[in-house]
């Protein structure tokens, strides 16, 4: 089962950095947990603007569901994957990175949500509302690219994702000239951060997945129904090993299973109270 664990294999070399980035990501998220959100309840999830505090909760379904998908990973309209299992089938993957992402952007929405309040920016209170929305489009779109096969639909998922964030770039370009202090310089990081990953998204992501629905089209690729579809996510899935099979998918998961969970997990350490929050306004 592990025969394939060489150093001489790139994707063997790439896997273990996943899960051991994934195994300390673990580990910080349950120092949070138990350090600074002691005794809140899982509860709270459901109730997540009343209680922002509740963000380590949304905190964990992201780092927990990308920390599966590394050790798990998989490319969902390719049906590709590491370990010949169920639960590595598209369909059990694609309903965890679901969850994560959805929890992901509750966490933008609560922050974003908080500093509008305190800032009184009508936009950035709008904002929190409207992103949740967009990214919920965006699952829907994925769906739809997993069970037909097109890659149409991830191309305008990509894209709503490099939209959403365009837009939190903004907010916190206006965050910006209203904090002061470390936050302050926090928010410039953010704002780069954010900006670096629309660039990503519209200059390498979405064109990928673009290309690869082109190249379908030009050879008349006949896409899935539903029913078929979904009978193709439960039940195919092809094991391989072979760097040529995953070398378009190592950017983007590198990034994603990384990057993006330190930053579900360092959005918990900002104020989450309109008290705390004011002592960083100018």
């Amino acid at each position: 089962m592990f025969d394939w664990l060489q150093w001489n294999n790139p994707v063997a070399i790439w896997w273990i950095f996943l899960s051991a980035a994934s195994l300390i990501n673990i580990c910080i998220w349950f120092w949070l947990r138990y350090y600074r959100f002691s005794g809140v309840s899982l509860r709270s999830v459901f109730s997540f603007q009343q209680n922002p505090r509740s963000i380590i909760w949304f905190s964990a379904f992201y780092v927990f569901g990308c920390a599966f998908r590394s050790f798990l990973p998989r490319a969902d309209v390719q049906r590709i994957c590491l370990f010949d299992s169920w639960i590595s089938s598209v369909f059990v993957g694609r309903s965890v990175a679901t969850v994560a992402e959805l929890a992901f952007i509750a966490q933008w929405s609560i922050i974003l949500g908080l500093f509008g309040t305190a800032t009184n920016d009508r936009f950035i209170q709008k904002l929190s509302q409207i992103i949740l929305y967009s990214i919920l489009a965006a699952e829907v779109f994925s769906w739809y690219a997993v069970i037909t096969t097109n890659y149409l639909g991830n191309s305008i998922e990509e894209s709503l994702w490099g939209l959403t964030y365009a837009g939190i770039a903004i907010a916190i370009l206006k965050l910006w000239f209203k904090l002061k202090g470390p936050m302050r310089l926090t928010a410039g990081f953010c704002f780069i951060g954010a900006l670096l990953y629309v660039a990503f998204m519209f200059t390498v992501d979405v064109p990928m997945y673009l290309t690869r629905f082109q190249a379908d089209t030009i050879t008349n690729k006949s896409y899935l129904g539903f029913w078929s579809g979904m009978n193709d996510l439960l039940t195919r899935w092809h094991v391989t090993y072979n760097i040529s099979d995953w070398k378009t998918e190592i950017p983007w998961m590198t990034l994603y299973f990384t990057f993006a969970v330190l930053v579900s997990l360092t959005l918990c350490l900002l104020p989450l109270t309109n008290a705390s929050l004011k002592k960083h306004l100018r």
